[in-house]
C-alpha cells in the first residue's frame, strides 16, 4: 500500500466516528454498492485506458447507488472530464450552452451524447437532439431541406470527435457502453437522399435524408423535425461502422 493511498484510508477511518446515523446510512450504500457483481471491458480506446474505465465505471454505479434513472448527459459531460483528469490527460468542459463542442481533451474538441430510451436496440445508434435548426428557409418546400442539410455538414466541423454513453440494459442490472461516431461516416449525409413529408401535419414539413451504402442498406438517416424545437436527429445510425471504445455490466442491489 502506497503512502497517499494510507493517508486517505487513515483520514476517512478518522472521519467515520463524527457522521450522522443518515451519513452511516449512505457510507454503508455505497460500500455496499461497489462490493456487488460488475464487470468492465475495455475494448480498442484512444480515450480510456484501465484505470479510467474503473473509475468511469465506479462514478456511475455511485449515481445508481441512489438512483435508478440512467446516467443523464449532464453526469456524462462531468465524470468523464473528472476521470480523463485523474488519469493524467487534460480535459475540461465547454462554456455552459456551447453550440459546437462539450468538452476538450488533450486539444481535442468532443461532442458528447447519451441514449436511454426503453426501445433502445444494441446495434442501431438513435441521437434524439443532435443539433438545434433555429435558422435559415424552412417550410414546405422540399429545397428547403437542402439548406438545413448544410447547417448540419457545417456544424459537425464544429468539433473531432463524436461519443454516445448508452444504457442498453437497466435496473437492477445495468450495461453501458460508450461508442464513438465517426465523422468520416456523418459526412456521408451531403451525398444522402433527401425527401419532405408533404403529407404530415406539421409545420414546418418534417423530412429525411436517407445515407445508404452501395448495396442499399442504411447506413444512418438525418431526421429534420418540424416540431417546435425544430431539431436534427440521427436515426437508424449502423453500429458496426462505429467504434465501442469501452462497456460496463454492473448489478445494482437493492436498498
Amino acid at each position: 500500500m502506497n503512502d497517499d493511498r494510507r493517508r486517505i484510508i487513515e483520514s476517512l477511518v478518522r472521519s467515520i466516528p463524527e457522521l450522522t446515523a443518515g451519513q452511516l446510512h449512505w457510507v454503508q450504500r455505497m460500500v455496499y454498492v461497489y462490493a456487488a457483481e460488475h464487470t468492465y471491458t475495455l475494448n480498442e480506446s484512444d480515450l480510456f485506458d484501465e484505470v479510467t474505465l474503473q473509475n468511469f465505471g465506479d462514478a456511475m454505479r455511485v449515481h445508481h447507488s441512489f438512483s435508478s434513472e440512467p446516467f443523464s448527459k449532464d453526469k456524462f459531460e462531468y465524470v468523464i472530464v473528472n476521470v480523463l483528469n485523474l488519469s493524467g490527460h487534460k480535459a475540461e468542459l465547454a462554456p455552459k450552452g456551447n453550440p459546437g463542442h462539450d468538452a476538450t481533451v488533450d486539444s481535442v474538441q468532443l461532442s458528447l451524447k447519451t441514449q436511454a430510451d426503453k426501445n433502445i436496440k444494441e446495434e442501431s445508434i438513435w441521437i434524439s437532439k443532435f443539433m438545434e435548426l433555429g435558422k435559415g428557409n424552412w417550410g414546405d418546400n422540399p429545397d428547403d431541406l437542402a439548406g438545413l442539410r448544410n447547417q448540419y455538414l457545417e456544424h459537425i466541423e464544429s468539433y473531432e470527435k463524436i461519443f454516445t454513453l448508452r444504457a442498453l440494459q437497466k435496473a437492477p442490472r445495468w450495461k453501458y457502453e460508450l461508442v464513438e461516431i465517426p465523422i468520416s461516416i456523418l459526412k456521408l449525409a451531403e451525398g444522402g437522399e433527401l425527401e419532405m413529408k408533404l403529407e404530415s401535419k406539421q409545420f414546418p414539413k418534417p423530412g429525411y435524408c436517407y445515407v445508404r451504402d452501395t448495396q442499399g442498406n442504411t447506413v444512418f438517416n438525418l431526421y429534420f423535425d418540424g416540431g417546435g424545437e425544430r431539431k436534427l436527429q440521427i436515426k437508424n445510425l449502423n453500429k458496426k461502422y462505429c467504434q465501442v471504445h469501452a462497456e460496463w455490466d454492473f448489478f445494482i442491489p437493492p436498498d
